[in-house]
């Protein structure tokens, strides 16, 4: 077995070394030796696995009940301009109709 790191990224085991960087064939990920997961920051993805940033565009993929109200965000909903948080509830967004909410970003797909 060899002592080469998982990926970062996915935590893949199949990851080989190309000169002085690691490649992960699973993701496509390459870091250089040293580097780790959280020198790059916050990682956040959405339901299919497809990594999410500041200011992005999602579509929700299930009814939402909004709690202490009798309001539901539907499914296909866009919601526009997200802020990554850390948390439970890791997306800050406002929402036409709603107003400012917070989402899992389980419960979301980037559009």
């Amino acid at each position: 077995m060899s002592d080469l790191p998982n990926c970062p990224k996915c935590q893949s085991t199949y990851t080989y070394e190309d000169r002085d960087l690691f490649v992960c064939p699973e993701c496509g990920n390459e870091w250089a030796a040293g580097e780790t997961a959280e020198e790059e920051g916050l990682k956040i993805n959405d339901a299919n696995g497809n990594p999410l940033t500041d200011g992005d565009t999602v579509t929700v993929i299930k009814d939402l009940k909004v709690k202490g109200s009798s309001l539901v965000v539907k499914v296909g909903t866009k919601v526009k301009n997200i802020r990554l948080v850390d948390g439970d509830h890791d997306i800050d967004c406002k929402i036409d109709g709603i107003g400012p909410m917070k989402l899992k970003s389980e419960f979301v797909k980037k559009a």
